[in-house]
């Protein structure tokens, strides 16, 4: 510690003269590096802790290390804590993203889709209209400042965005796939609606509020999410197309991990280009591209790019939990609200009452509604699955902070002091919540579903995903496609075709894509195996695990 204490006083002590100049970035750069080292060290070593994960760790180290910091600096450098909403939306949510289209289980992924959309999408719509309800309430009876309809429309949006990372670390997608697939599915769609519905307040005239606006802010979330999709797809396809018909790996496996990493990215950044929705961009680009271009590379690339995508991830994960838990103690935001601290307590007990019961005003009901329409009891939700989908979406994080900063600080700075008080509780939810609901989720779950399994056969796993590529090739495609040929019941009715829409459609989607899509795309099966290095003209050994 004593250690520790020096190095960061070494630096601090260099901050007023490097102000100025390029050095600043190098510091704070050296100081993250040895922080997320040192988080990848304790994460490990509290991995089978019962109450911590991951994202707590992080989170705890960089509210340790801010505390450090501000000591050994008497409170003069907190401008080196900054949450930088642009470094968090174009660095560091692309990766995390991609990545988790990309090692996805698609069977399970679109066998729930209608229910994830109910939870993702009209979930969020419900929530965020409960929280605005509230906070209208509420806040009025609270001496914060003025806000107005389009305030409180933000705030609802804003803690309406769930913290899909943290909360998918407590889940395993082999273990409990029907509810991984549900909060995995659900997170995904929720940040992404949220960050919509932001945007689409942010642009309205809400001082003419009437039907006509409210058809054109649905009409307007229905456009940016089909082009969103469409435009992740057809990167991915693109991207599939060209290595196939190049075959980049016949003379550098380095091209086709380069063009597919720099084509995933892509893909986010002409989202954001055409102001649409990057999250749903990118993640459908990350599963066109693990259906397609995946099995297009040499076995080299795939190993390469699976661990390279996973490895990312990883790290913008840790990065961003770090630098949440150093900007929490940023000293000029704390000091605007220093006066009223009983004041700020009270707004973020009430988003938190409130965050809870708007999760609990869809979960429930929308899980009710989507049992009626199942006929497989494994396929429903239980009521002890329900909970643990209600709590573990209680967690709100980097995407609650970020459009915060957005809609309440201009370059991360507030002189208002309504703004903020909103926030100073919009980092004390995020701590409290990633803390308290994240540390208290293993063991709810643990006690909830003691011995859980996975309960889908070999047949549901999604066999053709980057995570099963110790699986040799030909024996993978005939085990699926004699699934595809002989477990799918055909309808011979429309009643069939409603009672079984989910096999039905997937049946069909087969059909479709192995006449039409992969012999012009390529995938499993329709591209045959060059060797792309003379290690790999070994035939694969069925011993390896």
């Amino acid at each position: 510690m004593t250690m520790l204490a020096s190095f960061l006083d070494s630096f601090v002590s260099k901050l007023p003269s490097l102000s100025t100049s390029d050095h600043a970035s190098v510091v704070s750069l050296n100081l993250f590096v040895a922080l997320l080292c040192a988080c990848i060290v304790l994460g490990h070593l509290l991995e089978e802790n019962r109450w911590m994960n991951e994202s707590i760790t992080a989170l705890m180290i960089g509210l340790a290390t801010g505390v450090v910091i501000l000591l050994i600096s008497n409170g003069k450098s907190s401008r080196l804590l900054v949450f930088s909403e642009d470094l968090f939306f174009i660095y560091l949510l692309p990766p995390i993203i991609f990545n988790a289209g990309f090692q996805v289980k698609k069977k399970q992924f679109f066998r729930n889709f209608v229910t994830i959309m109910l939870f993702g999408a009209i979930g969020t719509v419900i929530s965020c209209t409960v929280i605005t309800l509230g906070v209208t309430q509420f806040f009025k009876k609270l001496d914060i400042g003025t806000f107005d309809l389009g305030d409180y429309l933000a705030i609802g949006a804003i803690f309406a965005a769930t913290d899909s990372v943290c909360t998918l670390q407590v889940l395993n997608q082999d273990e409990t796939p029907l509810l991984y697939s549900l909060v995995f599915g659900e997170g995904v769609v929720n940040d992404a609606t949220s960050v919509v519905v932001f945007n689409a307040i942010q642009s309205f005239d809400l001082t003419h509020l009437n039907h006509e606006a409210a058809f054109q802010l649905l009409g307007n979330f229905m456009y940016l999410f089909l082009l969103s999709t469409l435009l992740g797809v057809a990167t991915g396809l693109i991207s599939a197309y060209i290595i196939k018909k190049l075959y980049f790996g016949r003379h550098s496996t380095d091209r086709e991990v380069a063009l597919m990493m720099l084509m995933a990215y892509l893909s986010y950044m002409l989202a954001e280009l055409f102001d649409l929705s990057g999250i749903l961009t990118v993640f459908f680009c990350g599963i066109v591209m693990s259906h397609y271009t995946w099995h297009n590379v040499t076995e080299s690339s795939r190993i390469t790019t699976k661990h390279t995508f996973a490895t990312l991830s990883f790290l913008a994960e840790t990065f961003i939990f770090l630098y949440v838990g150093m900007d929490a103690l940023d000293i000029d935001k704390w000091r605007s609200v220093s006066d009223s601290p009983g004041t700020s307590v009270a707004v973020s007990s009430i988003l938190i009452g409130l965050l809870m019961l708007g999760r609990a005003a869809f979960v429930f009901p929308l899980s009710f509604l989507s049992n009626l329409v199942k006929k497989n009891e494994s396929e429903k939700i239980n009521f002890k699955m329900q909970v643990v989908i209600w709590w573990s979406g209680l967690m709100r994080g980097a995407v609650s902070m970020a459009l915060a900063y957005n809609k309440f600080t201009s370059a991360g700075h507030t002189d208002l002091r309504g703004n903020a008080i909103m926030i100073t509780s919009t980092i004390t939810v995020c701590l409290f919540s990633t803390v308290v609901f994240g540390m208290l989720t293993k063991p709810l779950i643990r006690y909830l579903l003691p011995h859980q399994k996975a309960t889908t056969s070999m047949l549901s796993d999604d066999n053709n995903t980057p995570k099963s590529i110790q699986i040799p090739l030909l024996d993978q495609d005939s085990f699926i496609e004699f699934a595809g040929n002989h477990n799918v019941p055909r309808p011979n009715s429309i009643r069939g075709f409603l009672t079984r829409p989910t096999r039905t459609v997937h049946y069909y989607w087969r059909q479709f894509d192995d006449s039409f899509m992969r012999p012009v795309f390529g995938g499993r099966g329709f591209v045959p195996f060059v060797p792309g290095s003379p290690t790999e003209r070994d035939p694969p050994d069925l011993s390896r695990a």
